[in-house]
């Protein structure tokens, strides 16, 4: 076994969902660890120190979400990533705001679900060094000089238009919700439509079809992702 390997636990119930995720992750290389509910998942959390947890919400014997908070409320920094078949839109965002740094549905697609693990990974490695300059497809966000460009031609924002671009590059790749943006940005501000308005202003300066975006992406309900390349 290869020693690097990235290991993953999956905490859900259900044995046909545990050997589903075992069998399709297992083929990139990733090494799995099952919890069939919290008491194991905690013990494995001490004991394994995995890379990453896929956490269902419907456990026997806790609450998905006071797992998730348990966790943080103790430090727990490594990658949350909610796998569960709850699809109503309060539960996902209590889910984020709560410390999920993603949320999938089931039933789910297998190379969707092994992209966002890799984000959330590549997004631990990323927040021990922030990069000064991010690069995604003809985007580009220099964080040090707070310049914008699009396709090598510096595009002018705002200051509230900037912040928000910011928030979500340095959090690319992740579902940021409409509540977190705006106690980032504006603080006191409760109305989500002056977000609407910001996001709708930098997707008309930055994506080349601002009404079918490829950068600034919505999740329903919930909030919004800056696509990573």
């Amino acid at each position: 076994m290869n020693q690097a390997a990235t290991r993953i636990l999956v905490v859900d119930d259900e044995p046909p969902i545990r050997k589903l995720l075992r069998v399709g992750l297992s083929t990139q290389d990733f090494v799995i660890i099952e919890a069939p509910n919290a008491r194991t998942a905690m013990e494995l959390v001490a004991a394994d120190q995995p890379d990453l947890v896929l956490l269902d919400l419907g456990l026997p014997d806790m609450a998905g979400h006071d797992l998730l908070a348990k966790w943080r409320a103790e430090g727990l920094t490594l990658p949350i990533v909610i796998l569960s078949s709850r699809t109503d839109e309060e539960g996902i965002v209590k889910a984020l705001e709560m410390g999920a740094d993603d949320y999938l549905t089931k039933p789910f697609n297998m190379n969707e679900l092994i992209a966002r693990i890799r984000v959330a990974l590549r997004h631990r490695l990323q927040t021990q060094g922030e990069k000064p300059i991010f690069q995604t497809g003809d985007l580009s966000v220099d964080l040090v000089r707070r310049v914008v460009k699009v396709k090598g031609e510096e595009v002018k924002f705002s200051r509230k238009e900037y912040d928000i671009l910011r928030i979500l590059v340095q959090h690319a790749g992740r579902v940021l919700t409409h509540r977190y943006l705006i106690d980032q940005v504006w603080g006191e501000i409760t109305d989500i439509q002056y977000l609407r308005i910001y996001v709708r202003q930098i997707r008309q300066k930055i994506e080349e079809m601002p009404d079918q975006p490829r950068y600034i992406l919505t999740e329903t309900g919930v909030g919004y992702r800056l696509a990573e390349s």
